[in-house]
């Protein structure tokens, strides 16, 4: 009896031992499929190289992708530019990068050169973002600006000169103004949203298409104002201040929630990334887009900027899946409306 016992005994150990490890194996398969970055091409080694240019705004979200995707790929170089969006979309469209990151939808005329040259791209939107007016940390008079005031400011041929040109009791002191380059999409949103026309702005302001280079100009001159991306804003809040805008809904300062339920406008807006639809048969290209869309919600929330609806990722998923290529934004409808199921 006794040895029946001791061999029923280590039978019970070995079973339980064997469903210990099956739980455990199963544990951490779950635990390794349900992270940031995903699994999905651990087991696939890819080489070569993938190209981004463009816009400023979105640079930061791809830098993140970029370098995540570096843990689960290390043997594929992602290079991650910084031309604009309108400078981007021209290498864009002469085959020099695999994407662009833009700021705003292709352009009718930008459609025409990609039809010219025979260009198909897939336009995959990433994230929420709302433009952001600042001004320096001692400026004391400033709290919000209307619509109507930001025209007067920036139109061309403006009259304004000095802060009391804005409003009368501000100070007689000059305004100096920094903004995006004429190559940036955050230009072109910003012109046509504000003056009417994309493209319609004073001259005579301290330009970059590099959004760092405005946040140290703003932030190092008392009398300054500019705009550009809430992430910029988000990154640097200590050094700037920010300016609620009176626009379609009163007074609203741009933030996660304003700008994720369209109650910042007329200043939200999506941002996006193209991609040339024959860089897909690139298997570390494919690879790529997929995880970008995967995971933007997460990175774009790290790094400052409001996460689209689940359900858009997914349509941009089955986009690259089926390679559909075409725009779906290049329409002239609001920003609020463009992500509509």
């Amino acid at each position: 009896m006794k040895i029946k016992s001791t061999v029923s005994t280590k039978n019970m150990r070995t079973k339980n031992i064997m469903r210990f490890t099956v739980l455990l194996t199963s544990l951490l398969i779950a635990l390794l499929t349900t992270g940031l970055t995903s699994v999905s091409y651990a087991g696939e080694r890819l080489r070569g190289t993938v190209s981004m240019d463009g816009s400023s705004t979105v640079f930061p979200i791809s830098e993140a992708v970029a370098e995540e995707f570096l843990s689960v790929q290390p043997r594929v170089r992602v290079t991650v530019g910084v031309s604009g969006t309108g400078g981007g979309f021209k290498k864009f469209l002469a085959g020099e990068t695999d994407f662009n990151d833009a700021s705003r939808p292709i352009k009718s005329k930008e459609i025409k050169v990609a039809n010219r040259k025979g260009v198909e791209f897939l336009e995959l939107p990433v994230a929420y973002d709302g433009l952001s007016v600042v001004v320096n940390k001692k400026n004391y008079w400033v709290d919000n600006l209307s619509v109507a005031e930001l025209k007067k400011i920036w139109q061309p041929g403006s009259r304004v000169k000095n802060w009391s040109d804005v409003r009368p009791g501000w100070p007689y002191s000059p305004i100096r103004l920094y903004g995006p380059g004429t190559d940036s999409g955050t230009f072109d949103y910003f012109t046509e949203t504000i003056n009417g026309k994309s493209g319609r702005s004073r001259p005579d302001y301290t330009a970059s298409e590099d959004d760092n280079t405005l946040v140290q100009g703003v932030s190092g001159d008392p009398f300054a104002l500019g705009y550009f991306g809430f992430a910029y804003y988000a990154a640097n809040k200590n050094k700037l201040k920010l300016v609620i805008i009176d626009g379609d809904n009163g007074l609203v300062a741009p933030s996660a929630t304003t700008i994720n339920d369209g109650s910042y406008a007329p200043l939200s807006r999506p941002l996006f990334i193209y991609l040339r639809k024959d860089a897909l048969d690139r298997p570390e290209v494919q690879a790529f887009a997929k995880f970008y869309i995967k995971n933007a919600a997460q990175l774009a929330t790290e790094v400052g900027y409001i996460p689209l609806p689940e359900y858009v990722y997914q349509r941009a998923l089955a986009r690259i899946k089926n390679r559909d290529a075409g725009t779906a934004y290049n329409v002239p409808t609001s920003a609020a409306n463009l992500l509509l199921p």
